[in-house]
């Protein structure tokens, strides 16, 4: 049996019929693997959620009648087959022949009634898919048009298509180094390049733990538009802060290595244990609590918090494609009172003059500005702070008209672009 493609097959199957995140699938389904099939697993995987528009159209433009959509198994397999095929240049051969018997050897003996269909539709594509591929509207295809729509809404239709094409770019991996090391240094020691912003920029690839400074201490990964809200608080040294919804813990270790004595609040207790982990490693303290964050109250008033609050995760499709296939408008809406009532509880844990960092990964405004623009009305006691280009790397593209931090997929293209996200930062009045 090939173990690796199996796997593949499985997590497919678990990402778009269970509709289950395909990073935590993977974590589970890939642990008995080697690493080198690991690597392979996760790379067809994401490359076919990342293509999965276009591998469809790719698939049903070859078909005489549909594959019955209550078996998703010989879909699954032709998926994975053309993303071999076309999107990771296996060898046509070895694409359709390990797709073949994939299908002959499920359990499912009803699935291998379709080998012949495999068969068929892979030999077409390997001779014409290139010219079919060539024709394709990647973009579109592979953006559900809700989401399309709703960018478009908001940030214009050439935007929207920018963002969608980033998207199908394989993003760089960022690192976020402690306070105090020479970003220049160890940019040259692991290969990368110092942003503007002071993440480490670094190719996708190799096994992270191998990094040298892992072992130590000294970094942590996290995108370079996830590490610019923290910034956001100025000088920390000698202050209290509250990082709600602080799983997996990036955040929180930005806050305590800047000297501010932190509190992390999240509801998930296995997320907890990672962001523990996390805290070990770096050789940083915090205080971590298991509480929902829309009740908890500190036992005094805080200098600051930090609410990365619930979202569609939006802003992070171009790192985890599956969210294009499991988000939808209702989760959109059914998030927003979520965010309502930790915003809430945020606003009542500040002492005057303290400070409020609201962020969501989410492209969508009405988790964003929206959010923002009906707290200002029902809380009184809160202005927003406008931010500076200067402390955002002197990007100021990235600062909205009202003041706010919106970054775009799009931003820093020309290095691998960045996450999409949306950052206020309130001040409560004395």
């Amino acid at each position: 049996m090939d173990v690796a493609r199996q796997t593949a097959l499985s997590l497919l199957e678990t990402v778009l019929s269970k509709r289950l995140a395909f990073d935590d699938s993977f974590a589970r389904a890939a642990e008995p693997l080697e690493p080198q099939d690991r690597g392979f697993v996760r790379q067809l995987c994401a490359t076919t959620l990342r293509r999965l528009g276009q591998i469809d159209d790719l698939i049903d433009g070859c078909l005489q009648k549909p594959l019955p959509p209550a078996m998703p198994a010989p879909r699954n397999i032709l998926r994975l087959g053309v993303a071999q095929l076309l999107f990771l240049g296996t060898p046509a051969h070895a694409a359709i022949d390990t797709s073949v018997t994939l299908a002959d050897t499920q359990p499912d003996k009803r699935v291998a009634n379709f080998k012949g269909v495999v068969n068929a539709v892979l030999r077409r594509l390997s001779q014409e898919g290139a010219a079919k591929r060539a024709r394709q509207d990647g973009a579109k295809l592979n953006t559900p048009k809700w989401l399309w729509d709703s960018w478009a809404k908001a940030y214009g239709g050439p935007t929207a298509r920018r963002i969608a094409e980033m998207h199908l770019r394989e993003p760089p991996l960022d690192l976020t180094l402690k306070p105090g090391e020479d970003a220049k240094a160890w940019a040259g020691r692991l290969g990368g390049k110092v942003l503007p912003t002071g993440s480490i920029r670094m190719s996708a690839g190799g096994r992270i733990e191998e990094l040298p400074g892992y072992a130590d201490g000294v970094w942590w990964v996290q995108d370079a538009a996830a590490a610019l809200p923290v910034r956001l608080f100025g000088d920390l040294a000698g202050s209290t802060a509250v990082d709600l919804c602080a799983a997996p813990g990036g955040k929180t270790a930005q806050l305590a290595s800047a000297g501010a004595a932190v509190t992390s609040v999240d509801r998930s207790a296995p997320r907890l244990k990672t962001l523990r982990a996390n805290l070990r490693r770096l050789k940083l303290d915090a205080e971590v609590v298991t509480a929902d964050g829309a009740a908890w109250k500190p036992s005094a008033p805080v200098d600051a918090v930090l609410l990365d609050a619930p979202c569609s995760a939006t802003g992070t499709i171009r790192r985890h494609p599956d969210v294009v296939w499991l988000k939808t408008e209702r989760d959109v809406a059914s998030v927003r009172p979520v965010q309502e009532a930790l915003l809430k509880n945020a606003a009542f844990m500040l002492k005057p003059g303290g400070t409020m960092v609201y962020c969501v990964c989410s492209l969508q405004p009405e988790e964003g500005p929206q959010q923002i623009a009906a707290f200002l009305k029902r809380h009184r006691d809160f202005r927003r702070q406008r931010i500076a280009p200067e402390e955002i790397g002197g990007l100021a593209d990235l600062v909205t008209q009202e003041g706010d931090l919106r970054t775009l997929p799009l931003h820093l293209a020309d290095e691998g672009g960045m996450d999409g996200f949306y950052a206020a930062r309130l001040v409560r009045q004395g």
